[in-house]
């Protein structure tokens, strides 16, 4: 299982590498970036698009045709349509999540910033995303790029990750070592 996850890894910076050279040769690392981003939020809004990047058993033309259409509907740029488009014709779409990531990752380390995952019980609004911003930016010394994720299993609090750091303070974790505390394992 680890060797398919650092070959899927590998896979994953390779194309986004190339996808990242692509779109700095032509001036559209932001387009490409936003691009990705919105398909990111397409594929984890629908289930059956998600079927249809990973199944095997669809005909290549027909997995083709149909992404085209979702991409195109889309509004991408042309970059990334041809993008995606060449990664349906090598069976390549179930990797388009790890590319995205590494394209992101590359871009952040292009602009110096760092990236933190930051994952709430509910959507932060503008003010709580702010201040969070500024407090990672306080914490890290650096530029501070927010990739937002909602558990609502959480139940509040906060996990905030940058990097290999992780620091937890969701209300569920804290459930779970006052559980174990008053087990007398913890």
């Amino acid at each position: 299982m680890a060797a398919n996850t650092s070959l899927a890894a590998g896979l994953a910076s390779r194309y986004a590498t190339a996808l990242y050279e692509l779109a700095d040769e032509s001036r559209q690392l932001d387009a490409v970036a936003a691009d990705l981003r919105q398909l990111k939020a397409l594929v984890d809004a629908s289930k059956e698009l998600r079927q249809l990047m990973t199944s095997p058993l669809l005909p290549r033309d027909a997995q083709a045709k149909a992404i085209a259409d979702v991409v195109a509907h889309a509004g991408l740029s042309d970059l990334t349509r041809r993008f995606v488009g060449m990664l349906a014709r090598n069976r390549r779409l179930y990797a388009l999540a790890g590319i995205a990531a590494a394209f992101t990752a590359m871009l952040a380390a292009h602009r110096g910033e760092v990236t933190a995952e930051v994952v709430s019980a509910t959507p932060l609004s503008a003010p709580q995303l702010e201040a969070v911003t500024a407090a990672l930016r306080s914490a890290v010394g650096a530029k501070i790029s927010i990739d937002q994720k909602v558990d609502p299993k959480l139940i509040g609090g906060l996990k905030v990750k940058v990097g290999s750091r992780l620091v937890d303070a969701s209300l569920a974790s804290k459930l779970q070592r006052m559980q174990l505390a008053m087990k007398g394992i913890g």
